[in-house]
């Protein structure tokens, strides 16, 4: 059976007495073509494992496991794993494993799930946790090539802002510190049971061998984003007081920019990556001078 219809979603729903659950943002895939062109643009094949997130009621995990060597499906709702067993029945290189995707060691689960291939992420993410997810994967540097995503159309413009853009955020920073992303295609709201009230996108981002900037501390340069853009309509200097960044003050910080060669009342979101690892850096040197 092709999970990806909607025929399909209306059996399985009535056959297991499923019950969609708001509260994990559970929009089913009912568009074969969308889920085939989701897969061939992860660029997972048969030499790679992938690793989904949140499969539902296997649309995607199916297209997938057409194409991978492994793939390892990882769904939160304690509902779904015996009914995706059962309708994924054929698919032997597939498994599921039920939990919450935040809770779990990634580099754990890729070492013993999938040895040493390459793994790439392949998702219709519940757009709740989008974020979350999405920084999770990035954070954690778990050994993945790709993450291939769908997600809101509003978050996707946001991962793929540049700087200076109204869309341009810490989310956008996060995201190019780590990789290079780029919108693929828009889906349609009708491409989903039930139907979601906002427009989809998918997106690929691929994860860099090293990050885009050489930081002497990733927990201070993402404290300086965060602060940077917590409050956008102040410069930079004053959102990073506000923020409490590294305790310098006011003074110190204008030194720090003045050097750096920006005008005294730039604010964070004309920054590029490589300038806010240079800040970041600059302020960690600062912070060990005065101890």
């Amino acid at each position: 059976m092709n999970l990806a219809t909607p025929s399909a979603v209306r059996e399985i729903i009535n056959k297991y007495g499923f019950r969609l659950r708001k509260s994990l943002g559970q929009n089913f895939l009912i568009d074969a073509n969308v889920r085939d062109k989701i897969v061939a643009a992860s660029g997972v094949d048969a030499d790679c494992g992938a690793l989904e997130i949140g499969p539902g009621i296997g649309a995607l995990t199916q297209g997938l496991a057409a194409a991978a060597k492994k793939v390892v499906a990882v769904e939160i709702d304690k509902a779904l794993p015996p009914v995706l067993t059962e309708v994924l029945s054929g698919c032997e290189n597939v498994k599921i494993i039920c939990g919450d995707i935040m809770k779990i060691d990634l580099r754990d689960l890729i070492a013993s799930e999938f040895g040493g291939m390459p793994v790439r992420v392949a998702a219709n993410l519940p757009y709740y946790i989008t974020t979350p997810v999405i920084m999770k994967l990035l954070e954690d540097a778990a050994p993945i090539k790709s993450i291939t995503v769908m997600v809101q159309k509003e978050v996707a413009e946001r991962m793929t802002a540049a700087p200076g853009g109204k869309d341009y955020g810490a989310l956008s920073v996060a995201v190019r510190y780590r990789a290079k992303p780029r919108i693929l295609f828009h889906v349609e709201q009708s491409c989903f049971m039930p139907q979601p009230k906002v427009a989809s996108a998918v997106i690929r981002l691929d994860v860099m061998p090293e990050p885009a900037a050489a930081v002497k501390s990733e927990e201070l340069f993402f404290a300086v984003v965060r602060a940077a853009f917590g409050q956008r309509r102040k410069t930079l200097v004053n959102a990073l007081l506000g923020g409490g960044v590294a305790g310098l003050d006011k003074a110190e910080l204008e030194k720090i920019v003045d050097f750096m060669g920006l005008p005294p009342a730039v604010r964070g979101e004309a920054l590029s990556v490589a300038e806010f690892g240079e800040l970041s850096n600059m302020i960690f040197e600062k912070s060990v001078d005065k101890t």
